[in-house]
This record gives structure tokens, sequence and C-alpha cells, in this order.
């Protein structure tokens, strides 16, 4: 285990950078923590994309231990890869889901590491995922895991294995959805609003006209040109999106 400390430019804040294993050979996580600053007890489990655990579910945690939030990064993978193409990120994808049990232990252990951090409220544990890993914090929503919110970045909507229920949904839910995501057309999206409505859930569903898929990520539109992917960066609906999770972590109930 080690810690890395981190200066930022905005008050000289100090984000620490804990790298951990999880129990039982699941897999590895990196805890980010900010010791100058405390909001509300707040805690932030991130999950990655496709593309695996890369460094950029670590810069949206790391971004949000900045502004004073807890937040763990994890590896759903448990083995550290990283995909250079499309063809192996969905390999990658497709072989861990498969396994949705060792996705809800890691997913666990994540959430059992963060709470055991100082200053985290256990009442206050959020969940946010990109692509793969929205799918991921959604599905953990209709588990009914004591959360008190989940957001969904360019994420999978419907889930084949698990439905929302009024009886066990607890978790808010934010989706921010391009509406030129060609791998969640419009019939996929229609239909999780439904599944969540008839659940009772108190759902902010964001749909950005003319976006396409990982329009939260800068590298996103080179990505999409190499690969000839529906892949592009767009910063109005990075910027909504990211400012609608930070409005749903500072709620109070």
């Amino acid at each position: 285990m080690s810690v890395l400390f981190i200066f930022t430019a905005s008050g000289f804040a100090a984000v620490t950078e804990k790298k951990v294993q999880l129990p039982n050979q699941l897999g590895s996580a990196v805890i980010y923590g900010n010791d100058s600053i405390k909001n509300q007890g707040t805690g932030v489990i991130v999950i990655h994309e496709w593309w695996g655990f890369n460094d950029y579910a670590r810069s949206r945690a790391k971004m949000l231990a900045e502004l004073g939030y807890t937040s763990i990064a994890v590896d759903m993978y448990g083995t550290g890869k990283v995909a250079d193409h499309p063809d192996n990120a969905m390999a990658f994808m497709e072989e861990a889901m498969k396994d949705p049990e060792k996705i809800n232990a890691r997913f666990e252990a994540a959430m059992t590491l963060l709470k055991a951090e100082s200053g985290v409220d256990a009442s206050r544990i959020y969940a946010m995922g990109y692509c793969f890993g929205g799918g991921v914090v959604l599905n953990q929503a209709r588990m009914g895991k004591n959360l008190a919110g989940v957001a969904s970045f360019h994420g999978m909507l419907t889930s084949k294995k698990f439905k929302a229920d009024a009886t066990t949904l607890k978790a808010k839910i934010l989706v921010a959805h391009g509406g030129a995501d060609p791998f969640v057309p419009p019939e996929q999206a229609s239909s999780f609003v439904t599944e969540m409505l008839g659940a009772g859930a108190d759902l902010d569903f964001r749909v950005y006209p003319g976006v396409k898929h990982s329009f939260t990520v800068p590298q996103a539109t080179a990505k999409g040109e190499a690969f000839g992917m529906p892949f592009k960066y767009d910063e109005h609906a990075d910027k909504d999106s990211w400012a609608a999770l930070l409005r749903m972590l500072e709620q109070k109930s």
C-alpha cells in the first residue's frame, strides 16, 4: 500500500492517493482523499469504461477528491487489463459480465473500504460509472444496495438479469445519455425510463441530442476517428452532466 500526495493549483489542497488490494484476490483499487477539505462525509465509488482501469476513471476520482469528496476507483476486471482496441475492450467487458457475482463482490469490497475511510459517512455513499461502469452502478441500485445515489455516464441502461423494484430500490438515479449513441438506441432508453418510473425511482434522466458515445472523455474523438467508431467528446454534455452529479452529491437527503 502506498500513498502519493498530489498538490493541486486550487488552494494547494493535498490530495492523497492510496493504492489498495481488494480481499480474496479480487483485484485492486485506488482511494483518493483530501486532508484539507471535508464535504459532508460523502464517499464515491468510480467504475471505469469498457477499456479497463485506465487513467480516465482515476482522473475523475481524483477530481472528486480535489473537491473534498473521498473516492475509490475500482478495477472491475480485477486483473489490471486495459484495452487498446475496441475488440479487446468488448472481449474484456463480456468476460466480466459472465460473472456478475464477482462484479458484485468487487463492488461490495470497494464499498467496505470506502466506508472505513476517516470522515466518510456510511449513509452517504454514491457510485458512478462510465460506459460498462454505468451499467454496473445501475445494476447495484437495482439490487437494492444501500447507496445514496448512482450516476451513469454514457452507460448501458438495460439489464436482462436485474430489474428495478419499488420494494428494494433506494438510490437516487442520475443518467447522462447521448441521444445519438447507437450502443443505447432510443427503445432501450425508453425501456429504462419506464422501468425506473415503475419502480418509483427518484430519476434525473438527461438526454443530449446529437451527442455520441463517450461524450465525457476528451480523447474520445480521436479514438472514434482511429477506429471508425461513434465516440465523440462533447464539452456541453460533459460539463452539464458533471454539474448534475455534483448537485446530487450535495443533496442532504
